[in-house]
């Protein structure tokens, strides 16, 4: 077969520089795409890491909580070519070991609490205030907003928080290591008055506190308590913070007291909320039968943690 030298096969001038203006066009594309930013897919492909054991991957994790103070889920799952149920089953197992807290998509760094700079002393009857602070978050629905009082009791459940899965909750509170533990969580607005500060119970309170509350609204109030009695109420030696909590539970739906047993049948100087006004009162098992007996009468629901 004779073959003739066409244009198919010879580069004249014109396509020379036909193919060198194409040449150029197409490494300025490459350029311009290297400097533009990679979008997350594509960063999560370049940074997969597929194939690695369990240990491994659960080592890995924690490197990048670390280096980031985050980690959601999906990026996990794509990062280690795995399910993100896999990844959930990771995450709860580090939890368990007390390596990071569990957030709504995510994880978090552990908030240690002795690191912390506003955070009340250890508390007696710990295991008490936590079983409580964890049926009061299961009350807790997405779109609420609910008031959070000072105490250790409420600041536990303000740990319980940040391991539920929500998409958005309003947190009213006037105690600063509750602000503290809510503040890095995406779905808490954090809504604090201000007021003069009592370094007692790391919080606020006064008359700015008090007038800051005015055009609010709540659905829930979980209300600390140092005393209840079933015959007056819920009690504390502290006047400035009665006055802000009887501002509390005027703008709140439902008011939740929040007390271990040892607190039941001690009384206190200034009457925070009568009997009649507890919608709930969440105690521990150890609670007097009596007490407990004399409250559901009087109507208010009891729920031992």
């Amino acid at each position: 077969m004779n073959l003739k030298p066409t244009d198919s096969f010879l580069l004249t001038r014109e396509k020379e520089r036909e193919c060198r203006r194409w040449t150029s066009i197409y490494l300025g594309k490459m350029l311009h795409s290297q400097d533009m930013p990679q979008s997350p897919t594509s960063l999560t492909e370049r940074a997969s890491e597929p194939g690695l054991l369990v240990a491994e991957r659960r080592h890995r994790i924690l490197e990048i909580l670390r280096e980031r103070g985050r980690v959601t889920v999906e990026e996990l799952a794509g990062r280690f070519a795995t399910s993100q149920v896999t990844i959930r089953t990771d995450l709860a197992n580090l939890e368990a070991s007390g390596a990071l807290e569990r957030t709504h998509g995510g994880a978090l760094l552990p908030r240690d609490d002795d690191e912390q700079v506003t955070t009340l002393s250890p508390s007696p009857h710990h295991a008490e205030k936590v079983r409580i602070a964890q049926v009061a978050a299961s009350l807790i629905e997405d779109g609420e907003t609910i008031i959070l009082d000072s105490g250790t009791t409420t600041a536990e459940i303000a740990r319980q928080i940040r391991r539920l899965e929500l998409r958005s909750i309003n947190v009213i509170t006037n105690a600063l290591n509750i602000a503290t533990l809510l503040a890095d969580i995406p779905s808490v607005r954090l809504i604090m008055p201000g007021g003069i500060f009592r370094p007692e119970s790391d919080s606020l309170s006064g008359p700015m506190a008090e007038a800051a509350l005015d055009n609010l609204q709540a659905d829930r109030l979980f209300l600390g308590a140092d005393g209840v009695d079933p015959e007056l109420g819920i009690m504390t030696p502290h006047l400035a913070e009665a006055q802000l909590n009887a501002k509390m539970i005027g703008i709140s739906r439902q008011v939740i007291a929040v007390a271990d047993s040892s607190k039941l049948l001690r009384r206190n100087i200034s009457l925070i909320a009568r009997v009649e006004q507890l919608h709930m009162l969440i105690t521990d098992a150890g609670a007097n039968p009596d007490v407990v007996a004399e409250l559901r009468r009087r109507g208010v629901d009891v729920r031992l943690a």
